[in-house]
């Protein structure tokens, strides 16, 4: 965290910049700007800078690693910022997850049954519900967490029968490609996935979350349904 907070003003014309683009590109996807969450990602920035943009209007925040942000979160007391919304979107492994269930809005990252498991368990003990996005390796890039598009269904099918768990939607981490357009075939398989978990499950319908692009590509991503977007370059600038 040894990047200096934005000042106000430069986090008011990044965001209006940001909300520029969103309004655009939904405009093009002839999509209604206000059904997609604008999500601040602020891995490695300090309180301050997340107060700051509380301060300018930003209400919901995505962290990477668990113990970043449960140092982070202690600043933020909910009696004091009942509309702060905590997503974690980094990868989760199983012995974190007691950190997160029942403190954050969305758990972004679940791509294993395991997990799931674990999450549930928790969860019925808190005797809490977990809104959960199932994430998806789009990319095909080995370096990237997610399950395989061919394995969404059956890990699903498993996922929805566990208590206490709620699943919103799917998850993906674009390839970082330029130009971005080339990324959009990634958007469209997330889409089409959604789809299929729709129709194979009905009964636990609708999945509405696509959770997907970035700074570099989040306009291609909302012409594709993202209804999520994960934004932190584009807000906060480059990190040092």
């Amino acid at each position: 965290m040894n990047r200096a907070p934005a000042t106000t003003d430069f986090l008011v014309r990044r965001l209006e910049q940001v909300q520029e683009r969103i309004v655009h590109a939904a405009r093009q996807a002839r999509r209604d700007p206000s059904t997609i969450t604008l999500i601040a990602v602020t891995k490695t920035h300090p309180p301050a800078l997340i107060r700051d943009a509380y301060r300018v209007g930003l209400r919901h925040f995505g962290e990477n690693y668990v113990q970043e942000w449960r140092q982070k979160q202690e600043h933020f007391p909910p009696a004091a910022f009942p509309d702060l919304h905590w997503h974690f979107i980094g990868h989760l492994q199983r012995n974190k997850a007691k950190f997160l269930v029942g403190k954050v809005a969305l758990i972004h990252s679940v791509d294993n049954v395991r997990l799931a498991e674990k999450i549930s368990q928790l969860a019925v003990a808190r005797e809490v519900t977990v809104p959960i996005l199932l994430q998806v390796n789009t990319s095909g890039e080995p370096s990237k967490y997610g399950c395989a598009p061919d394995q969404l269904l059956p890990l699903a099918e498993k996922i929805l029968l566990l208590p206490n768990l709620h699943i919103r939607g799917l998850m993906t981490l674009a390839a970082y490609v330029t130009p971005a357009e080339r990324a959009r075939p990634m958007f469209a398989l997330l889409r089409q996935l959604r789809d299929q978990l729709e129709s194979a499950f009905p009964e636990f319908a609708p999945f509405p979350e696509l959770s997907m692009g970035m700074s570099n590509d989040f306009e291609i991503a909302i012409e594709e349904g993202a209804t999520m977007i994960r934004i932190g370059t584009a807000l906060f600038g480059e990190r040092s």
